[in-house]
């Protein structure tokens, strides 16, 4: 079992101006303590869940950029892309140009976005959500043909490409991995099975029947359930002492006996760096060894 940070917050108490200080602080502090990806969102306004819309938020690529310059072995992605935010030829560019300049440590982390307010905010297309699905499906295809060797043009009901020309090309072959976040059991979990080597989904009662639907649609695409990486999402908080160790081992226990192989997670007070090396310590060797 792995162990991954999601930054989700950028409001430290140092402010904006110590703020790539602070990042650079909080993921060599990661990658020292062993989590095995840093992520951040794909969003420009912060989101409810985790303070208020007008607390501080970093645009994800530029971001990741930024962290593929201060790391050496974190994998890097963005949890998750909003495919309606920026057109696939584009997308694919990004990645492969974070890919590049990591030495191979990029993702593709991918979702069909939900955040219409944000996007209506600040002007950003953001069709109906059976029109996302489409575009997700359509981007994914995209990508997949930028990082072939083939530079044909694509034809599809929502994008339109003269010629898919990717140089330089990605460095981990035959393309970046490709997360694909949501537990959508119809169409979501359906492109997982078809295109992506991880999912993502978050801690519950449904958790297992979600990948007992993953599976049924591995089984009608002639995929193999076992290749697939499953993540969940949830808050990694281990007390700033170590005093709820315990309970979060037990959590990521009871994940790992369902198959699945990463936890990945937003830290508390992550500019403190208590907490992260309390995971370095106690959590992430025992789930290490799950």
């Amino acid at each position: 079992m792995k162990i991954g940070l999601h930054i989700a917050d950028f409001t430290y108490p140092s402010g904006p101006a110590a703020l790539a200080d602070d990042l650079t602080r909080i993921a060599v502090t990661a990658e020292e303590q062993g989590f095995a990806r840093v992520s951040v969102m794909d969003h420009l306004w912060q989101i409810s869940v985790v303070g208020p819309t007008e607390h501080d938020m970093l645009e994800a690529y530029t971001t990741l950029g930024y962290l593929a310059a201060r790391t050496e072995k974190v994998e890097l992605l963005a949890w998750v892309t909003a495919v309606s935010y920026r057109d696939p030829g584009l997308l694919a560019k990004l990645v492969t140009t974070l890919d590049v300049l990591s030495k191979g440590r990029a993702w593709l982390g991918i979702g069909a976005a939900w955040n219409g307010e944000e996007a209506d905010g600040l002007g950003l297309f953001f069709p109906p959500t059976a029109e996302r699905f489409e575009r997700l499906e359509e981007t994914l295809d995209i990508c997949l043909q930028m990082w072939s060797d083939s530079d044909a043009p694509f034809e599809g009901k929502h994008y339109r490409l003269g010629r898919t020309l990717n140089v330089p090309q990605s460095l981990q072959r035959p393309h970046p991995p490709i997360l694909i976040g949501g537990g959508g059991e119809k169409k979501t979990l359906r492109l997982v099975a078809k295109y992506a080597q991880a999912c993502n989904l978050f801690p519950g009662p449904e958790l297992e029947h979600k990948l007992d639907v993953l599976r049924g649609h591995c089984e009608a695409v002639g995929r193999d359930y076992d290749e697939i990486e499953k993540t969940v999402m949830m808050p990694l908080d281990p007390g700033a002492d170590g005093e709820k160790v315990d309970e979060l081992l037990a959590a990521v226990q009871g994940f790992a006996k369902l198959g699945v192989s990463e936890v990945h997670g937003f830290v508390p007070e992550v500019a403190d760096l208590k907490r992260l090396k309390v995971l370095g310590r106690e959590v992430i060797p025992a789930a290490a060894e799950l």
